[in-house]
């Protein structure tokens, strides 16, 4: 199986974890993409791949010199026949390098260009750096996630990947989809702000039925709800209770021993007190007490694992969303289709590859791309 995403042709221009990540989802499923690396290393940009990368999966990967004229016109030339290329730098920079919008679409009018930024390609922060914090912050989410004393810093996935790489992913097959029917490609405008703004559609809708609070810890999602929490356990471990709903919260409840007659569940007033209560409760017992003992309720309990011990749990197992990739363990392809599934991962190209066979899908000639392996204008970097 080769994937429900067989045909598509994709050309990513190396750069920082949003953009990768969006050329991983599509490679994941079937496209062809060639990964473009800068023949001399930028700061911060893997010159290689490796197994270890993980978001370089699936792709062919060549180093060009892209400020040589033949690196920039084997660009040109590999774009024709593409149906999409994704950069993931500041507003400008391909411009500068003579591989901008107007200069790829000039030589395939078909094209779907990606742009990956944090502020987007105009406004008055677009030339700025950033990362996921920057963005979650001014987006207004990062304001709503923590204790009440003070946001604290996830995991970057709101903004780089969510409102980033997988917008992205989503936007360059919307628009391959449009050049299809048209026969017009389009520049895809994806900033990392833009996305996070729009992961949080749901609580712009609550605020607006005056069913959200200002600040942290005040709502039914954010912490404040003492069944859709976090609680700590006697060994040191955390359970998750998500039990919303109140015949969920009911089993939860029976589960710890306390009658749901004497809980008013939507009181926030005494959301406090009856956290304390459960609280004292789940520190009674280690976490494995507590996931055995709610494993086959519907109370929404489940233990908060580590990263090793998901990879393990049987759930994770039996769908195989973990999966070993050249001996690294790595999230399987997702989502899942029944017609055309993804095949398994398989590596990057290893950097002392030869640049002619990843050359020769994209119909450039041995001779020519062995030209340009002799003038230093290809090459590969070694580990």
């Amino acid at each position: 199986m080769a994937g429900v995403l067989e045909g598509l042709k994709v050309v990513e221009l190396v750069g920082l974890g949003p953009a990768p990540f969006a050329a991983m989802m599509l490679a994941d499923h079937g496209a062809q993409v060639l990964r473009v690396h800068p023949l001399r290393p930028r700061p911060g940009i893997p010159s290689v791949d490796t197994p270890a990368d993980v978001l370089a999966r699936g792709r062919d990967s060549i180093a060009v010199d892209l400020k040589h004229p033949a690196g920039r016109g084997l660009i040109l030339d590999v774009l024709k026949n593409a149906d999409a290329f994704l950069e993931g730098f500041r507003p400008g920079v391909t411009e500068r390098l003579g591989l901008g919008p107007g200069d790829c679409l000039q030589r395939n009018p078909r094209l779907v260009y990606g742009r990956m930024t944090g502020w987007g390609q105009d406004g008055p922060l677009a030339a700025r750096a950033g990362h996921d914090l920057n963005y979650i912050s001014l987006s207004g989410v990062l304001g709503g996630i923590g204790p009440s004393e003070r946001p604290v810093v996830p995991l970057n996935l709101l903004g780089d990947f969510g409102g980033g790489g997988m917008l992205m992913a989503f936007g360059l097959l919307a628009a391959v989809l449009s050049a299809r029917t048209t026969g017009k490609g389009q520049v895809v405008d994806t900033a990392m702000s833009d996305g996070v703004a729009i992961l949080s559609a749901m609580i712009h809708g609550f605020r607006a039925a005056d069913s959200w609070q200002p600040g942290r810890e005040r709502n039914l999602l954010d912490g404040g709800a003492y069944f859709y929490g976090t609680y700590r356990c006697a060994d040191g471990g955390f359970i998750a209770v998500g039990a919303i709903e109140p015949q969920f919260h009911a089993l939860l409840l029976q589960g710890l021993g306390l009658d749901p007659a004497d809980f008013d569940q939507m009181d926030k007033s005494r959301w406090p007190e009856y956290r304390q209560r459960l609280a004292q409760i789940v520190a009674s017992k280690p976490r494995d007490h507590w996931a055995d003992l709610f494993a086959k309720t519907d109370a929404c309990v489940t233990p908060v694992l580590d990263w090793d011990e998901a990879a393990d749990h049987p759930h994770n197992r039996a769908r195989q969303t973990f999966v070993h990739v050249a001996g690294v363990t790595q999230p399987a392809p997702a989502p899942r289709f029944d017609g055309t599934p993804a095949p398994q991962p398989r590596p990057p190209l290893l950097p002392h590859a030869s640049p002619v066979e990843a050359l020769g899908a994209w119909g450039v000639p041995a001779d020519r791309v062995r030209d340009l392996e002799a003038s230093s204008v290809l090459g590969c970097w070694k580990l």
